[in-house]
């Protein structure tokens, strides 16, 4: 059975932006993910869930691993389970990315955080 821990309304605020939960179900999660200009999350993978990812606003280089892509508004990104990945906004607006999370455990801790400028690996 699926494990779902996140609830729409849920947020945080982190070194580089933020996230918020748009909706949930019992296999998905859908986040709106809004990143400072020059600001990066950490190089990471998870092993219970897989991710796309569509450009709302602004530009993005993605780490998808071995491959670097650099998307645009209406654009968009799969990442598989355990892909090592990362976004950073190379724009000089907020990066808006909304992420839809397809997995058996869905939850904030499916982080294994390989590099972070924040320090928090």
């Amino acid at each position: 059975m699926a494990v779902v821990q996140y609830a729409r309304g849920d947020s945080d605020e982190r070194p580089w932006g933020r996230w918020e939960v748009l909706d949930t179900g019992s296999t998905h999660a859908v986040k709106r993910i809004t990143v400072k200009p020059g600001a990066k999350l950490s190089l990471q993978r998870h092993k219970h869930r897989a991710e796309h990812w569509v450009v709302g606003q602004g530009k993005v280089r993605v780490t998808r691993d071995e491959d670097s892509l650099v998307l645009i508004a209406g654009q968009a990104v799969y990442l598989p389970l355990g892909c090592v990945h990362r976004m950073e906004n190379v724009g000089d607006v907020d990066l808006v990315i909304i992420e839809v999370q397809i997995g058996e455990n869905l939850d904030e801790n499916d982080i294994e955080r390989l590099e972070d400028v924040y320090g928090r690996t």
